[in-house]
């Protein structure tokens, strides 16, 4: 019965929950903090920390988190599903309509790489605002989106996180030398089960080959190097995924921020994409893929989270990597994000605009992806 409940509670939030990962926790805190009572405030703040220092979707992991906080391993897996089968259900129709439906591959599709233009350059103006305070900070975002455009790979992204994880490790730690006598005692040593087959599955995946292994395996990778979840997801995939073509990719990822629920279901969109003879199959495999490094983490690490939020290491390799990340996002918006959207340079004013009115007043993102569609129906009946 506590599993149907936790089932029917997330799914309620996978059906309404609008405006991506921070709003996404906005919603977990008022439902079950202050509504439900499940948790205490200060857990809940405990989760957060945890999933911000952790690589996968920051949101589906605190969901996860409360899940297994109220009902074990089967109530956090009782919890994803009900959070993320919404929009999973709806990124399927929408891979599986896209080839057929005539709008797919008109006016529409043009808006949506614009609208798509607007929120990766707002994601790219907002995050570095939090995570390149500092000229360091800074100056890793700068030289890891130079390396991933002259060298667009997995394995440069592999080597720009771990340069940076030792970078900050050994200049950014923001405490004192003594800061590590202050810490608080962990509440419980490691799960090793859990980050054993983490770093197990991870090794394999670069030895899966060909169909649904090496699908599987591209999905985990990206799971695995996510730090910050959201739109940080996209660079990766673009990088891994060589077989997608660019009005595809756009057109899932802007649909990605119209739906409620996580948007790491665009792995969902893909999945389905990547694997037209079994769409259902390939997208079920993707998803589990990618949500699945970072809830193993979360079962490994969640018992020792506040050793991990006290360790001035580890708070140095956070903040390096969350730069990173910024870079990895400016790396993506240049290419391939600008070139598939703005095919006209007169398209730049409307991206302006858009970025303009999000800023200014904030609109909903239902309202903006409208006004975006809308537009490129209508620039599709100008004359070319």
């Amino acid at each position: 019965m506590k599993l149907l409940s936790i089932f029917y509670q997330f799914l309620l939030l996978g059906c309404t929950s609008f405006g991506g990962p921070a709003a996404h926790l906005g919603y977990f805190q008022r439902h079950f903090v202050e509504n439900k009572k499940w948790l205490t405030q200060q857990q809940y703040g405990h989760f957060i920390s945890l999933s911000q220092l952790l690589p996968g979707p920051g949101s589906s992991q605190v969901g996860f988190a409360i899940g297994v906080e109220r009902a074990g391993l089967a109530g956090g897996i009782a919890a994803f599903i009900g959070f993320t089968l919404p929009s999973m259900l709806i990124m399927v129709l929408l891979a599986l309509g896209a080839q057929q439906l005539p709008w797919a591959t008109g006016g529409l599709i043009t808006g949506l790489k614009l609208f798509a233009v607007v929120i990766v350059a707002d994601a790219v103006f907002t995050m570095s605002k939090s995570f390149c305070r500092t000229w360091h900070t800074r100056a890793l975002a700068l030289l890891s989106a130079g390396a991933l455009i002259l060298l667009p790979s997995l394995y440069t992204q592999l080597l720009i996180l771990v340069l940076a994880a030792s970078w900050g490790a050994w200049r950014l730690q923001p405490f004192s030398a003594d800061a590590n006598a202050q810490a608080p005692k962990q509440a419980g040593g490691l799960s090793k089960l859990p980050l054993l087959l983490f770093a197990l599955l991870f090794v394999v995946s670069f030895a899966a080959t060909g169909g649904l292994w090496q699908l599987s395996a591209q999905f985990y990778q990206a799971g695995s190097l996510v730090f910050g979840g959201g739109h940080v997801v996209l660079p990766l995939l673009d990088t891994i995924l060589t077989d997608v073509d660019a009005d595809s990719f756009l057109t899932g990822y802007a649909a990605a921020q119209a739906i409620p629920g996580p948007m790491f279901t665009f792995a969902t969109y893909l999945g389905a994409v990547l694997t037209p003879s079994t769409p259902l199959l390939g997208a079920l495999i993707a998803t589990l893929a990618i949500f699945l490094p970072g809830f193993l983490l979360v079962l490994g690490c969640a018992r020792h989270w506040q050793a991990l939020m006290s360790n001035p290491v580890l708070a140095g390799v956070s903040t390096a990597i969350n730069a990173t990340v910024v870079g990895f996002i400016l790396a993506a918006l240049y290419n391939p994000i600008i070139p598939a959207g703005v095919t006209q340079w007169w398209y730049i004013a409307f991206v302006a605009l858009g970025w303009w009115l999000l800023q200014r007043f904030k609109p909903p993102v239902l309202m903006l992806i409208a006004a975006f569609a809308a537009l490129g129906l209508l620039l599709e009946q100008l004359p070319h």
